[in-house]
């Protein structure tokens, strides 16, 4: 339910809440891991091993990994008409969401304020295009037409400081009470304020796990083909590139490249691609 460190709050079939331990030094769990267990004491519990994954969403450069989520279905992307947003930290997102097969929703935060709104929304439009669902909410004033997209589902929150994520939590889970803070105006950036990854049960049935803000989405852990996938519109093009190895740059017969030339792969989109190439 929780991870703080090397401790994790865990929760039983009949709903009790304990600390649960690794065994030993390392802890390679996630929030939304299924374990088996072993008491030992009233109020702590050993953890044995993991129980099958379904998912697993995490981010990683060339020294560490970063856990994020286990077992979500979907990831719910959060951005804010202001601070802005890091376009390529979206896309980073959405590429490691598609290599997990994870749905992706974005949600645009802090709607009310319409000075930014329309150039927000005209930064997502090449995303909606392509069927992400982009949601503009007021978290603040109602978060409610989120709802039906979380329903059934176990969602993880992901998003940069500032974004709003802690209000959201809020007014989805009541008494949460998840702190929130100031936005920093100097750095046109948030502040962090979850500092560990928590899973909420809805009251419809669907669980949601906020994740701590995050200023940037390392993904040295997926190859060069997960992150051709990653990024949907390429699909139908990446069999008719005239070299199986291409790599979609300056080789001769990119059906990639064409797809861009005519337009029907947008050229910021491509050009995001190639610097995530660029680090493999």
């Amino acid at each position: 339910m929780a991870v703080f460190g090397r401790h994790y709050e865990v929760e039983l079939g009949d709903g009790a809440r304990l600390t649960g331990f690794p065994r030993g030094k390392k802890s390679p769990y996630a929030c939304g891991d299924r374990v088996a267990l072993e008491r030992i004491a009233a109020d702590q519990m050993l953890i044995l091993r993991h129980l099958p994954r379904t998912s697993l969403l995490y981010r990683s450069d060339a020294y560490r990994e970063k856990l994020i989520a286990a077992n979500a279905t979907q990831i719910v992307l959060v951005v804010a008409t202001e601070p802005s947003f890091s376009d390529d930290l979206l896309t980073r997102a959405l590429v490691a969401a598609e290599s997990q097969g994870l749905a992706s929703i974005i949600v645009l935060n802090k709607a009310d304020l319409a000075e930014d709104l329309e150039q927000a929304q005209a930064r997502l439009a090449p995303l909606q295009a392509l069927g992400y669902p982009v949601i503009a909410i007021s978290a603040r004033a109602d978060a409610t037409p989120l709802l039906p997209f979380l329903a059934g589902e176990v969602s993880v929150l992901v998003g940069q400081s500032g974004m709003g994520k802690s209000t959201l939590i809020n007014a989805l889970v009541p008494g949460a009470a998840a702190v929130t803070r100031e936005i920093s105006t100097a750095l046109d950036s948030g502040k962090h304020t979850t500092t560990h990854a928590r899973l909420y049960h809805l009251g419809h049935g669907g669980m949601l796990i906020d994740s701590p803000g995050l200023q940037e989405f390392g993904l040295a852990h997926l190859s060069r083909g997960a992150i051709e996938q990653g990024f949907i519109e390429f699909r139908p093009h990446l069999k008719a590139c005239r070299f199986r190895d291409c790599r979609h740059q300056s080789e001769p017969g990119c059906a990639v490249k064409l797809a861009v030339e005519q337009g029907v792969i947008g050229h910021r989109r491509y050009e995001q691609f190639l610097r995530l190439m660029a680090e493999h």
